[in-house]
């Protein structure tokens, strides 16, 4: 059963212009998706740069005023409700940015950061609020030396893990994490992916990780949704996502995964050309006459794709 579902949602911008500086025109930043969360699993959201993804989870923590539709929490409305520290939902539903140095107070000595949350949220004494800070540290496997330093003497992948710290800090449902490993290495995405994966088990918290690394979205998540143009294009379980993809964005995206087969090359060539050939011979099937996505249709119980029309709809 879902704890959180948002219906219909848009978040607009309007465009001024003229004389007398008047709305002109919108960016239909999101345009009407809907999803829902459940306890304990982890949902992908991959689109390209501006395709409307981050905008979905900040408008779901408040950082962003949605136009139109509704976000549900625990069955209450929460749509557009300023941040109350005494309401449940604000507690429960935490972020993980993708900056974490300019998420942190560079004035602030680590102890306080992620003390934040904890006097925000729990009433503790100040010894049970040592306590729970050593206790997230040992989490992220960090040592109690880090309680004094400031967010400057810490690595990218460190201060990322101190960004994960504090999001768990007060035993939150879901945790919204917008690029949190697209500035790291390679290794040290290897070491905070797991990181996370070990806290999301050991927790049984839900995840909406944003990315547009098609790679790490495969290795993190249960079920996926593929934006384009503030739409949702598709949406299903990894193995409907990665074995059955129906629309030509998502196939487009799958394409210029790169192979690490240096064997693979010519064949996966030619599915690129395929997929491009394709997408010109059936583009009216994927986009209206304004190039915006069609509403979704189910394909299965579990996937769902936005044609124009579709063989096999389960109602």
């Amino acid at each position: 059963m879902s704890f959180l579902e948002i219906k219909d949602l848009n978040v607009h911008y309007p465009i001024r212009g003229g004389i007398l500086n008047r709305v002109i025109d919108y960016v239909y930043a999101v345009d009407g998706v809907s999803m829902s969360f459940e306890k304990g699993k982890i949902y992908g959201l991959v689109g390209e740069s501006g395709s409307g993804k981050s905008t979905i989870g900040k408008a779901i923590i408040g950082l962003e005023k949605s136009t139109a539709g509704q976000i549900f929490y625990e069955g209450k409305e929460v749509t557009n409700r300023r941040r109350n520290l005494k309401e449940s939902y604000s507690r429960d539903i935490q972020m993980i940015f993708q900056d974490a140095t300019s998420a942190m107070n560079p004035r602030k000595r680590i102890q306080d950061v992620l003390a934040e949350p904890i006097r925000n949220f729990l009433k503790l004494t100040p010894k049970e609020e040592k306590k729970r800070i050593i206790e997230l540290l040992e989490i992220v496997g960090m040592s109690e030396e880090a309680l004094l330093k400031y967010p400057h003497e810490f690595s990218g992948g460190q201060k990322q893990r101190l960004g994960i710290a504090r999001a768990v800090a007060c035993n939150p449902k879901l945790i919204i994490a917008d690029e949190p490993v697209s500035a790291l290495d390679l290794s040290v995405q290897a070491q905070v992916l797991n990181f996370m994966k070990d806290i999301q088990s050991d927790f049984d918290l839900s995840y909406l990780f944003i990315s547009h690394d098609l790679g790490v979205i495969r290795h993190m998540c249960d079920e996926i949704a593929i934006m384009y143009k503030g739409r949702f294009v598709e949406m299903g379980t990894r193995e409907d996502i990665y074995q059955h993809p129906q629309h030509e964005y998502t196939q487009r995206l799958l394409s210029a995964i790169p192979a690490i087969d240096p064997l693979s090359r010519d064949e996966r060539k030619i599915t690129r050309q395929k997929t491009e050939e394709n997408y010109r011979l059936e583009e009216a099937n994927y986009y209206d006459e304004q190039g915006k996505v069609h509403p979704l249709r189910a394909l299965t119980p579990t996937h769902k794709v936005a044609l124009a029309s579709l063989n096999g709809e389960v109602d």
